[in-house]
């Protein structure tokens, strides 16, 4: 199941868009990384940006938060033009690119306070509130060097949060994590979310945990977006899809097709077969392949995944999972 915002991240959809990104390329020499994108972000949205890792993710928001320039197109955040009002446009954004880098001999809490009286000053009140959010608040005075990757992740969240931003935007925050460390991130975006009040855009390639934290997504493949909106809408909010597992799934896939025309079984992976409902008796479908001699070890409608849909739209499931 994936993660449903309150109603705070839905009632502004017809207000302005936090981000609006519109027509944005890039070219690195021959490669073309960022080719004609449009985005958009509402107010409460936690929109996951997905795509397989080289997608252009990444160079998209660099060029979000004028790291880099972009070839073409433009940037408006909170109704700001990023190359007209680059200042007002960042102002209120706090955002993690990468992996984030400490001083490792310094504690958590004096990172905290170097980094963020770089730019303003920021109240110690306000550096252990970030730091219990991200669930830190007991290893704030350790050094960072004794630190977990997944502990250097929420640090990092946490001085993204420093100056109370009302866009976080946030670049692969589990990459490099094990699956203790990637749920202990999921969850903390949920809690920002929630807590906050924070609109998030949230990039990476793990399609499984975009799932189960987002609202709304766009996918990115070969540096052009080829679906955006919300997780409902594009994979459905009822169970449409059935997975058969059975035994001789090649003949059984010859005898479903001959025995319900229309059905339309495919081979999803060995032993299993998977085909649209479309308002089919689960029980008589069951009870025809045992009666024609078949093994089945299970039958069970679902909805279609991230994973299914960029199948779909691509043909390819490399590097995404």
């Amino acid at each position: 199941m994936h993660f449903s915002p309150s109603s705070f991240n839905f009632k502004y959809k017809m207000s302005q868009p936090v981000l609006e990104v519109r027509g944005l390329s890039k070219r690195f020499g021959e490669i073309s990384a960022v080719a004609n994108l449009d985005l958009t972000i509402y107010p409460g949205d936690v929109y996951g940006f997905i795509g397989p890792n080289g997608a252009g993710k990444t160079t998209t928001i660099r060029m979000i938060l004028g790291l880099i320039h972009s070839d073409a197109g433009e940037v408006k955040i909170f109704g700001y033009d990023l190359k007209r009002d680059y200042r007002r446009a960042l102002s209120e954004i706090g955002a993690l690119v990468e992996s984030p880098a400490f001083y490792p001999f310094l504690s958590g809490y004096r990172n905290l306070r170097l980094f963020g009286d770089l730019s303003r000053r920021v109240s110690r009140e306000r550096i252990f509130q970030v730091l219990e959010l991200v669930g830190l608040s007991r290893r704030a005075h350790h050094r960072v060097r004794g630190y977990s990757q997944g502990m250097r992740q929420r640090l990092g969240i946490a001085l993204a949060l420093l100056h109370q931003p009302k866009l976080l935007i946030l670049d692969e925050p589990t990459n490099g994590l094990d699956p203790q460390g990637i749920r202990e991130v999921r969850n903390l975006i949920r809690r920002i979310s929630q807590e906050e009040k924070i609109t998030i855009f949230l990039s990476s390639h793990l399609l499984g945990e975009m799932e189960k934290v987002c609202n709304r997504v766009g996918i990115i493949y070969r540096g052009r977006l080829i679906a955006e909106g919300d997780v409902d809408e594009l994979l459905g909010k009822e169970q449409d899809w059935v997975e058969v597992q059975v035994q001789d799934t090649e003949s059984a896939q010859r005898f479903l097709k001959e025995k319900f025309p229309g059905l339309n079984p495919e081979i999803k992976k060995a032993g299993w077969l998977e085909f649209k409902k479309q308002d089919r008796d689960l029980a008589e479908i069951n009870q025809a392949l045992v009666r024609a001699g078949f093994k089945v070890f299970s039958i069970y409608p679902h909805r279609r995944t991230l994973e299914d849909l960029f199948v779909e739209l691509t043909g390819e499931s490399a590097d995404v999972y």
